[in-house]
């Protein structure tokens, strides 16, 4: 349906020639520059509540203003208000529909008709009717449909944020960077969130009419539609599948060939279209970067600010009790025994809202999660909590601000076991969230929120006695028989900090566990570890590492690599003892991404005592090269080349190498090219051309694998900026 200017259709009166209704104008153009709407949608007219928004009225035979009334009917589901256009110079009411006639905006033939929503009206499509009326009669007709979404340009609007810079960044834009692999090799991607391709606007539309709370009792959705905190809990839950018509499935390991692997994904709007064009049904398969990506092109798309957040070593706690556990062997590998997991990385999103029913002290960024961990109200979904909240340790704060505190400050307890019994113990207060990045405001380098959410811990007071704290165990181990039953607790560990054994506070032999330099996919991996004797004496200690393969969100694999020897150190002394993971040990095991847990345990020969060092990091891969002619920003329906290549670094021959070249938006089809065997320094190429047929940003996407490797060994995500012809 043509927006710009339409037939109206009577749908009440008869029409008399004097005064015939035959077009309405909904000012497209000029209404959505002044509502910022410019690509949002070629179908509707979409504006911001609480801002004026013009439409223009054609008559047959002219109409008079004094004998004529107009009355104008807004149409959300069953409800509806009516209010009549006045010939006012007045400013608008904030908080009720109104409708002003300026002088000057009235013709023979015509009138322009300035009509403004209360600042505080429901996101939704409403349906526009005009009533005009005499002493003696009434005429009706059905003028159109329009988009309303919130304002972030506007004060009184909850969502309302004060510079231009951030809205640019966190509405306008629709281009992100996602921030991915371990704290200590971060790795980033470009996102494209496609709020200004075709469809996705009525996707995101479409989410709202299909959830529960719609499809159980319509008005009341409605109605509650004004309020940010709701629409973000209702969308959170309808991003993942698990309850709902929702638009992904999540999957985290096995065969993805049923669906797209999560890694492939590299935008929102081919996820949403495909949503759409299913009749709702999910899109198979979406992983937290993905979840999180696309919730917050929805949040966007409905005005509401929004970014996507990373958090580096996140702790999901399953048992609510801030602490995550962690268990070793007496030779360094990770036993996947405990509910609790640190994910290497985890991506949510934060909306930006007051918070009425908090208080002021709790406007500002919320966290949104709606990758399926956990339930909320019985409902998978997380969030909004405010990062306030978690600041400041306001547990009781909805929604869901236990789990999010444990996510980025919980501790780590790491426990050796050796024949099911506890033989040495660490707590590591640091390490989770030790890296919270989003993309900076007009740029792509990262910005560390880790202070927004973190405040520091309250120390042990150093005049306090020293006092015995024995952690128990999970339920879950005690009962299936790994660990005895604990001795009674001599003292609960406060939220606010971790409890330090007696064993911790006068152990006088460390270790850690560092890599030097940047693992590599093919090369070999340096690891270092720094043995300190704080004591008077001299040890002897025997030294186990190991090495595991794990996925970033759960635990560890069968160990690849372990390595064990012993030394002498003297008193007061510090050995570094530096070890190699040679490149043929893992490379039928490890791939480009990949994550990999190196732990060291070293036991005093003598005493039994054990202490622990374990670091994840991600590897890293060799480079994928993508140019394109002229640059990276081209014009819409113009067709371009980029040549992609790969060049093998590795010091062997791959055999059945593949490079893959593909882009929604950009190319229809997965192009690629093929060589039987690639020697050291030969190269791969393969040239495609690219058209775009929408504007905004775009991403190419290349991966190399070959034969023996267990899965793709490098991948490249390329920015495209589309302008308009």
């Amino acid at each position: 349906m043509e927006y710009m200017q339409q037939t109206v259709k009577n749908i009440c009166g008869t029409d008399t020639d004097h005064c015939q209704l035959k077009f309405m104008n909904f000012e497209a153009h000029d209404n959505h520059a002044a509502h910022k709407t410019e690509g949002l949608s070629q179908k509707h007219l979409v504006v911001r509540r609480g801002s004026p928004f013009k439409i223009q009225l054609l008559f047959g035979q002219g109409w008079n203003p004094h004998a004529q009334v107009l009355i104008l009917e807004v149409w959300l589901g069953d409800m509806s208000e009516k209010f009549q256009a006045h010939f006012s110079e007045d400013q608008f009411d904030p908080e009720k529909w109104s409708a002003r006639v300026y002088s000057g905006d009235v013709t023979l033939q015509s009138v322009t008709i300035h009509i403004c929503s209360p600042v505080l009206s429901s996101v939704g499509v409403y349906h526009l009717q005009l009533h005009m009326m005499t002493p003696s009669s009434r005429i009706s007709y059905a003028v159109g449909s329009f988009v309303l979404l919130c304002n972030p340009w506007l004060r009184g609007d909850p969502v309302y944020m004060p510079l231009d810079a951030q809205i640019q960044e966190y509405i306008t834009s629709d281009y992100g960077v996602l921030f991915m692999g371990s704290h200590s090799n971060v790795s980033r991607r470009p996102w494209s969130f496609g709020q200004y391709e075709p469809g996705v606007l009525e996707a995101c539309l479409q989410l709202l009419q299909v959830s529960p709370q719609h499809l159980s009792d319509k008005n009341r959705d409605y109605f509650r539609r004004a309020d940010p905190v709701y629409l973000s809990r209702v969308i959170c839950a309808m991003v993942n599948c698990n309850d709902d018509l929702g638009i992904l499935m999540g999957k985290w390991s096995g065969s993805y060939t049923d669906g797209v692997r999560p890694t492939d994904w590299s935008g929102s709007a081919d996820i949403l279209h495909r949503w759409v064009s299913s009749n709702c049904n999910p899109v198979r398969y979406g992983q937290c970067w993905v979840f999180a990506s696309v919730l917050c092109t929805v949040m966007r798309v409905l005005g509401i600010p929004s970014r996507v957040v990373t958090v580096f070593n996140a702790a999901h706690d399953t048992d609510s009790n801030t602490t995550v556990e962690e268990y070793y062997s007496s030779t360094g590998e990770k036993l996947n025994i405990s509910k609790d997991s640190i994910w290497n990385f985890h991506v949510w999103v934060e909306c930006w809202m007051r918070r009425p029913d908090l208080g002021p002290e709790f406007d500002g960024w919320q966290v949104v999660d709606p990758t399926p961990q956990e339930r909320s109200g019985g409902i998978f979904r997380c969030g909004p909590c405010p990062v306030v909240a978690v600041q400041q340790h306001c547990f009781s704060t909805p929604y869901d601000t236990p789990f999010i505190y444990a996510s980025v400050d919980a501790d780590v307890v790491r426990l050796i076991l050796r024949n099911g019994q506890v033989v040495g113990r660490t707590v590591d207060t640091e390490g989770v969230g030790r890296l919270i990045y989003t993309k900076s405001i007009g740029s792509d380098e990262p910005q560390n929120l880790a202070q927004t959410y973190k405040s520091k811990k309250r120390p042990q007071p150093s005049d306090s006695p020293t006092v015995l704290v024995m952690m128990a165990p999970s339920r879950s181990l005690r009962m299936s028989g790994v660990l005895p039953e604990p001795e009674p607790c001599l003292q609960s560990c406060p939220m606010s900090g971790p409890a330090v054994s007696h064993e911790e506070a006068s152990s006088d032999l460390e270790v850690s566990l560092n890599t030097d330099g940047e693992p590599t996919v093919g090369e070999d991996i340096a690891i270092c570890v720094t043995v300190t004797n704080r004591s008077g004496s001299p040890r002897d200690l025997r030294v186990h590492l190991d090495a595991q393969l794990k996925d970033y969100n759960s635990g560890a694999q069968q160990s690849f690599w372990k390595e064990q020897k012993e030394v002498h150190i003297q008193p007061d002394d510090v050995l570094k003892l530096r070890h190699t993971i040679p490149s043929s040990e893992h490379e039928s095991v490890l791939a480009g991404d990949d994550v990999v847990n190196v732990a060291v345990v070293v036991k005093d020969v003598r005493t039994k005592e054990r202490v622990l060092d374990a670091q994840e990091f991600s590897m890293s891969s060799p480079q994928i090269t993508v140019e394109i002619e002229g640059g990276d920003s081209i014009e819409m329906r113009k067709e371009y080349t980029a040549q992609v290549s790969f060049t093998n670094t590795f010091q062997k021959t791959l055999s059945g190498a593949v490079l893959t070249v593909e882009g929604f938006g950009l190319l229809q089809d997965k192009q690629e090219a093929r060589l039987t065997l690639m020697q050291p320094g030969d190269k791969i190429e393969k040239k495609v051309s690219i058209t775009a047929t929408s504007p905004g940003t775009k991403v190419l996407i290349a991966t190399f694998s070959h034969r023996n490797s267990p899965s793709v060994v490098s991948r490249c995500f390329h920015k495209v900026s589309i302008t308009r012809e």
